[in-house]
């Protein structure tokens, strides 16, 4: 018996001793398991991500969808700059688009026309300007809805082109969202060209001879001399030899004008939206004005494909908080034009420049939720903690204290957690990121390397929660 003993803890002994190989290393160190502790639930060992129970919902729909392949699963972003540029989102939709099925961009928005950064996968150009307004900024009497951005005019005559970059997200159908679901803009893909026949006044040209003055010229065409003036802006009578000038003669000749004409395509409309939906996939369309409208106000375009899969729409707003979203009811009245089925948070870095206490951050993030849940919105959520940045050149410590929160209340609040400050080191992983290239000049925004890598590893944690689902029921 005394044998046996000794033999099974020298088993033990040298098997948390024995070391093997890694082959994919991490760019900084983790400390998840502490988390967990503190947080007193169960450490995500295998699917990295916590309390992942809370999307057992979606991964039902998502395991359906897989085995019949029938539906679009609508999952949407909301953060803030992390979030706006579609960098990390854009990798998250690829492969998840990769694996489940390609069923549209999703949400996009004319950040051109805002004078803002937005997504690489789509390009607007207008021929008017428009005005633009943030949710950043104070309470005033402005739409900020769905995109957490607004744009809108207060006369037509304009023309809004919007083009698909990436073939990948060619679309057969596209919704566009207004305040209060107003008919404000009609689409076109093609226009007509209507030519009108008119005359105009024979123009000539004279080159000035030596001696000549005005009133000769005049006599000589039979024009006068405020004519000649006038057709050649001359603000004096003075004129110099070798010049040559413009003279409008009382002769005409035929001309034929042509205008470019759209033609609007006929749209329905639900509870929702405005669309169009084509049999042909398309990558260029015009939006104008509905003539019957005064005022032309733009919350966002949604772009759809006839086929089932995901449609991953991100809603970024360069300097947000979850209290500038909280600001504005339209935001949440418009949310459920998404359909979402997931829903995945990304905010805190800007609450932590402007000192906010974990307390306090946790409240707005539950107020955030609540007003969600108001529009009867019970899409499971996964909030990512803020990733590692500096505070004037010093650690962050306010980002440290909200992913700790976080993971706090997530079994409470029933969502799940993905801590990104600690897949990415936390405040002892910072100066490594730097070494990478993963991090920006600015300590706070990431370069596309590094938040690309963070789709990566947010995906990779994502399918093993989604695996470990199918393995446990």
């Amino acid at each position: 018996m005394i044998n046996k003993l000794i033999f099974f803890f020298c088993c033990i002994f040298f098997a948390t001793n024995g070391k093997t190989p890694k082959t994919d290393v991490h760019p900084t160190p983790k400390s998840m398991i502490q988390k967990a502790d503190t947080a007193a639930i169960d450490a995500p060992s295998d699917d990295q991500i916590y309390n992942a129970k809370a999307l057992s919902d979606f991964f039902q729909k998502l395991e359906k969808n897989e085995d019949k392949k029938n539906q679009k699963l609508n999952i949407v972003h909301i953060g803030d700059s992390h979030i706006q540029g579609d960098l990390m989102t854009n990798e998250i939709r690829k492969k998840l688009q990769q694996k489940f099925g390609n069923a549209g961009r999703g949400l996009v928005f004319p950040y051109q026309l805002a004078k803002t950064n937005g997504s690489y996968n789509e390009r607007f150009k207008s021929n008017r300007t428009w005005e633009s307004y943030r949710n950043i900024h104070p309470v005033k009497n402005c739409p900020i809805g769905l995109s957490g951005i607004g744009l809108w005019r207060d006369s037509g005559g304009f023309v809004m082109e919007m083009n698909v970059k990436d073939l990948a997200y060619k679309f057969n159908t596209i919704k566009i969202i207004t305040p209060q679901n107003q008919d404000m803009f009609d689409l076109a893909i093609s226009s007509k060209i209507n030519s009108i026949q008119t005359t105009e006044p024979k123009v000539i040209t004279h080159k000035i001879k030596k001696g000549e003055v005005l009133g000769t010229i005049a006599d000589k065409y039979n024009v006068s001399v405020a004519e000649i003036r006038r057709v050649n802006h001359l603000k004096s009578n003075n004129i110099r030899a070798g010049r040559t000038l413009k003279i409008a003669t009382k002769e005409t000749r035929e001309k034929t004008i042509s205008m470019s004409e759209f033609v609007p395509l006929t749209i329905e409309s639900d509870s929702y939206s405005h669309y169009y939906n084509s049999e042909n996939a398309l990558s260029r369309i015009f939006l104008i004005p509905n003539k019957e409208a005064k005022d032309y106000e733009l919350n966002g375009i949604v772009l759809e494909k006839n086929t089932p899969g995901v449609i991953y729409s991100g809603i970024g707003v360069n300097g947000a908080k979850y209290s500038d979203f909280n600001k504005y009811p339209l935001f949440f009245e418009q949310l459920k034009s998404l359909h979402p089925d997931l829903l995945i948070f990304s905010l805190g870095t800007n609450e932590s420049y402007d000192h906010l206490d974990p307390e306090k951050y946790i409240r707005e993030l539950k107020e955030f939720i609540s007003n969600i849940r108001a529009q009867k919105i019970d899409a499971p959520i996964i909030v990512m903690t803020p990733p590692p940045s500096l505070l004037r050149r010093k650690p962050n410590t306010y980002i440290d204290d909200y992913a700790r929160q976080i993971i706090n209340i997530a079994q409470k609040e029933d969502i799940a957690v993905w801590d990104l400050y600690d897949e990415f080191g936390g405040m002892s992983g910072i100066k490594q990121l730097k070494v990478q290239g993963l991090i920006g000049p600015d300590w706070v925004h990431y370069s596309k390397k590094g938040y690309e890598k963070q789709g990566d590893l947010f995906t990779q944690a994502f399918l093993k929660s989604y695996d470990n689902f199918k393995l446990k029921k």
